[in-house]
């Protein structure tokens, strides 16, 4: 008796190291989609992740935040990610936990197309929401001149571009135009999608890289897009008005991002930072995973995943238009990232 058991627990122990060693030489592809605000940095990572482990392939489709949760949903990906996070209903909806991650962070700009292509466009805070709402329909309309004394502003219509998807990048601009404008909080409001005004001022475009193009194919267009696809494509952004009156250029964020707090649920909103140098429209873009999967494999390879992109991933922020993650925030993320098994 003692024998024969002896010898099935030697036979499970070889199947168990067999079996170890068939899911290290294993191939794992791993499903994504969602934002498009972060695509670019993600799509880079996750080429550079394949050829640091070739056994690890993850695809990513950039198609917008709220398509990207709806996939998430039904089942379709391994993991989504969004730039407005997950609504808490949604999450409710998902009976393996939701585990959510901010992996990288950047600023929403406001960029434009005018005749010369004039750098430093100053657009105050009582500007660019009334031109959001429809309110400023003219390049030369007085708020904007007189802001401007240098740049030659044409009489010439303003055409404003906005997302024509659920977009993340949506809920981060009219959150912030929300926080600065009682009437477009009253108004319009903040999400993945809001009631534009209907007049022939506005047009709509998918995702921010429809947005650049359409903007670049537009004279007199202005629209709202994710810092790297403006530093990507080589087009001019606004000088925003923050908080302190200060008009301030994108492309510097890492002190504001450091300076908000990650709670338990790892959803962290700055509408409107505090301090003379910020721009005012930074945020973190998440990535959602379940916390318990079927597929053990795939548990692993995400756990891997996110690892690179808290290493390896962040070295490539800067030069890619993204702020890399503080040190601070790594950690917590790295710490949550252990729930999904």
């Amino acid at each position: 008796m003692k024998k024969s058991f002896l010898y099935a627990v030697v036979i499970a122990v070889a199947a168990l190291t067999l079996s170890s060693t068939s899911f290290a030489n294993e191939k794992v592809r791993l499903i994504g989609s969602g934002a498009s605000f972060p695509a670019p940095i993600y799509l880079s990572w996750f080429k550079s992740l394949n050829k640091a482990n070739p056994n690890l392939i993850v695809d990513y489709q950039s198609k917008g935040s709220g398509a990207g949760v709806q996939d998430f949903l039904n089942k379709t990906v391994d993991f989504a990610a969004s730039d407005s996070a997950m609504k808490k209903e949604d999450m409710d909806k998902v009976p393996e936990g939701v585990q959510l991650l901010p992996m990288t962070a950047g600023e929403i700009i406001v960029t434009y197309n005018l005749p010369g292509n004039p750098a430093g466009l100053k657009l105050p805070r009582d500007v660019y929401p009334d031109i959001f709402l429809g309110k400023i329909t003219r390049w030369n309309d007085p708020k904007i001149v007189a802001a401007n004394p240098d740049i030659k502003l044409p009489n010439m219509p303003i055409t404003v571009v906005v997302r024509a998807d659920s977009s993340g990048t949506t809920a981060v601009f009219t959150k912030h135009l929300s926080a600065i404008s009682a009437e477009f909080k009253n108004t319009l409001g903040e999400g993945n999608t809001v009631n534009w005004p209907a007049t022939n001022q506005f047009i709509k475009s998918p995702k921010n890289d429809g947005i650049t193009a359409t903007v670049r194919q537009t004279p007199g267009a202005i629209g709202y897009i994710e810092y790297s696809f403006a530093k990507l494509a080589k087009i001019g952004s606004a000088l925003l008005e923050n908080k302190e009156g200060k008009f301030v250029a994108p492309g510097n964020s890492a002190e504001t991002l450091a300076a908000i707090k990650i709670p338990a649920d790892m959803i962290a909103w700055e509408p409107d930072p505090d301090g003379a140098n910020s721009y005012p429209i930074v945020t973190y873009t998440w990535m959602i995973f379940r916390k318990n999967n079927d597929d053990k494999a795939k548990a692993k390879a995400m756990r891997e995943m996110i690892e690179y992109c808290l290493t390896e991933g962040q070295k490539t922020a800067d030069a890619l238009g993204y702020i890399p993650l503080p040190q601070s925030v790594v950690e917590i993320v790295r710490k949550a990232a252990a729930n999904i098994k």
